[in-house]
């Protein structure tokens, strides 16, 4: 599966959290998902549309300037549901449940196991349906 094919699924799939997905699609996913946020990021500083907080107290005023724009912040939105959709139809090809993604909530040490259980091989036919490998080896 190519770079295009794997966004368009993913697209295609956007609230889809049966089935699976092999690892191109979800890798191309996570590099769509980059190239999203850097352009989104750049444009956002271009723009001038970074989220600024500021707080007022007696004689003097603090900003606070965060990393994230408005622009980033609809992108990331946007890209959310089918984001978590191809992450659990991943987790179902390596034969787990979906539910292992609240790992998440983890910080560090439960993304880092998801990394790796990302990175496993399809299995065969599992209760989350045919091996993608067997039902199309070309895609």
């Amino acid at each position: 599966m190519g770079f295009g094919t794997a966004v368009s699924t993913c697209f295609s799939k956007y609230a889809t959290f049966s089935g699976r997905a092999r690892r191109s699609e979800f890798w191309y996913w996570v590099l769509f998902l980059f190239i999203v946020l850097i352009i989104t990021n750049i444009l956002d500083s271009l723009l001038g549309t970074k989220i600024t907080f500021s707080t007022v107290g007696g004689a003097s005023s603090t900003t606070y300037y965060n990393n994230v724009g408005w622009i980033t912040l609809v992108a990331e939105l946007l890209l959310f549901l089918p984001g978590l959709a191809v992450q659990v139809r991943r987790l179902h090809d390596t034969g787990r449940s979906g539910w292992w993604w609240w790992l998440n909530i983890i910080c560090c040490i439960g993304t880092l196991i998801l990394f790796i259980m990302y990175l496993g091989d399809s299995t065969t036919d599992n209760k989350y349906g045919p091996s993608p490998k067997t039902a199309n080896p070309y895609r």
